[in-house]
């Protein structure tokens, strides 16, 4: 069975190592959903602007949240309004590429790029399913093991929508591609990787004594 892709547009094709893009929805799923921070970028007053933020996936759908007097939530409007051009990063390093030259540095990563209109969700059991899944996102099954927002709290929190429709990965993996005439240097070359790392998880100093650690972190 063929593979469902994201269509290559002009601002998803690399102009650099093409063959490093991806636009099969399971590449691009797999980075996003292992990631835990994008970087939202969009023009205010004329300059360019790019915030960190925390996000999750549904679908082929982004949600990304801040706080209901945030520039770009509020700047993004709603389904009636023309929304909010952005553009969402969201990157892995995978290792640290050494190579003879310095010119030749490099890294191995993992990146999607998702560019379109982002709009504010409105809809109260969409915003609330939204942001069960931006909790999921970040340690599944965290939403169901903590207290919903409530009224005021969602009052206070904005929701983008962004679809996924002009989207593309970017890969880099493998060695540093040294020149011919620089192999015989003296110099140390090859991948230093580069992985995350869990500690212990820490209970909160008033934790209630008899609350078991949730079964979720032992994955982590």
């Amino acid at each position: 069975m063929a593979r469902a892709e994201y269509a290559a547009t002009a601002r998803t094709t690399p102009t650099r190592a093409r063959e490093r893009a991806a636009y099969d929805h399971e590449t691009v799923h797999a980075i996003l959903d292992t990631a835990y921070v994008c970087h939202l970028g969009f023009v205010r007053d004329g300059s360019p602007v790019v915030l960190p933020t925390l996000y999750g996936r549904v679908g082929d759908r982004l949600y990304l949240h801040g706080s209901t007097g945030s520039r770009p939530l509020r700047m993004a409007g709603d389904v009636s309004d023309p929304g909010l051009e952005v553009c969402v990063t969201v990157t892995h390093v995978d290792g640290l590429v050494l190579a003879r030259s310095a010119f030749h540095h490099s890294i191995n990563y993992r990146c999607v790029v998702v560019h379109g209109t982002a709009y504010q969700v409105t809809d109260q059991e969409e915003k609330k399913a939204a942001l069960d899944a931006l909790v999921d996102h970040v340690l599944s099954g965290r939403a169901a093991d903590s207290r919903p927002g409530n009224a005021k709290e969602l009052a206070a929190t904005a929701v983008l929508r962004l679809d996924l429709r002009e989207v593309s990965a970017k890969i880099r993996t493998g060695g540093p591609n040294d020149e011919p005439e620089d192999l015989a240097l003296p110099y140390w070359s090859g991948v230093l990787p580069v992985t995350p790392a869990y500690g212990a998880p820490i209970p909160s100093d008033d934790l209630a004594p008899g609350i078991p650690e949730p079964a979720y972190l032992s994955v982590h």
